[in-house]
């Protein structure tokens, strides 16, 4: 591997000084190594779980976990057949239900973005986060404008009700959808670091579940789980206290240094190809 000489400077297998300023182009166009963004992703987790709680506590909907808004909606469309004078309208849940799901695939489709820039480069991990910040910046303006509380009393009132709310759950779950492909590009342990009932099951099938000492498999998991909890917890702490709209400004607040992080994030190291001299020695 690379070693850095007393200033600094990256020396690379050949001997050749490679000097690279934290934001040079080399530096931003460079993948970082999956190995080394434990810390990053671990924060994605724990900002889904912020997130996460701010909506449910609100509507006792996900805007993430997009299983359950997929089959709340096939109940949805299954009681408009059920004719025995039961309610057969599209009900309140399920509007939000839809409008959580076409939004979260419009953030996820905004991930290709990085499939042409480098998905694992530094500029994109940065930008797609950035790109987060702005979602989630618009999610609580627009609930502040709303005028809507944060809390639902039961599931059959609901708190978040009018167009505004809608717009912010849209971009929210938008946020989500691009913080999904991101996390599922860069390829760890963390999986989407969205929705973990994979690693759950990951971690209860590893084989080393019970060894002693380190395993990267599953303390990585681990750490995912815990994260996501700590992040659910904190985040209802504040939102009780302090309302919606300040618990997603602080969550943009976090996200963006989650974004300047991956500065700082290791590259990837290319193993350089041996000279045509050297094999047919």
């Amino acid at each position: 591997m690379p070693s850095k000489s007393p200033d600094g400077t990256l020396l690379g297998h050949d001997g050749e000084h490679e000097r690279r300023s934290l934001f040079s182009r080399e530096s931003l166009m460079q993948d970082v190594n999956p190995e080394a963004c434990t810390w990053p992703m671990a924060a994605y987790c724990f900002m889904t779980g912020w997130i996460d709680v701010i909506v449910f506590s609100a509507i006792f909907g996900w805007p993430g976990f997009q299983t359950g808004n997929s089959a709340q909606l096939g109940i949805a469309l299954a009681r408009l057949f059920h004719n025995n004078g039961e309610d057969t309208s599209f009900h309140l849940a399920d509007q939000l239900a839809l409008a959580s799901v076409l939004t979260f695939l419009f953030g996820a489709f905004i991930g290709r973005i990085g499939d042409k820039m480098g998905a694992k480069t530094r500029a994109w991990l940065f930008l797609g986060t950035f790109i987060q910040v702005l979602f989630t910046m618009a999610a609580a303006i627009l609930i502040w404008r709303s005028g809507q509380g944060p809390i639902a009393s039961d599931r059959g009132d609901i708190a978040w009700t009018n167009a505004k709310a809608f717009a912010s759950l849209g971009f929210i779950s938008a946020s989500l959808g691009l913080q999904g492909i991101m996390g599922k590009r860069v390829n760890t342990q963390f999986a989407t670091t969205i929705v973990l009932t994979t690693v759950w099951c990951e971690l209860m099938a590893d084989p080393k579940l019970f060894t002693l000492g380190k395993v990267k498999t599953r303390d990585h998991k681990i750490i995912g789980i815990a994260a996501l909890f700590l992040g659910a917890f904190l985040g209802r702490a504040l939102l009780q206290s302090q309302g919606s709209a300040i618990a997603l400004g602080v969550g943009a607040a976090l996200k963006l240094l989650i974004g300047f992080s991956f500065f700082f994030v290791a590259g990837k190291v290319v193993q350089a190809k041996p000279a045509s001299g050297a094999q047919g020695a």
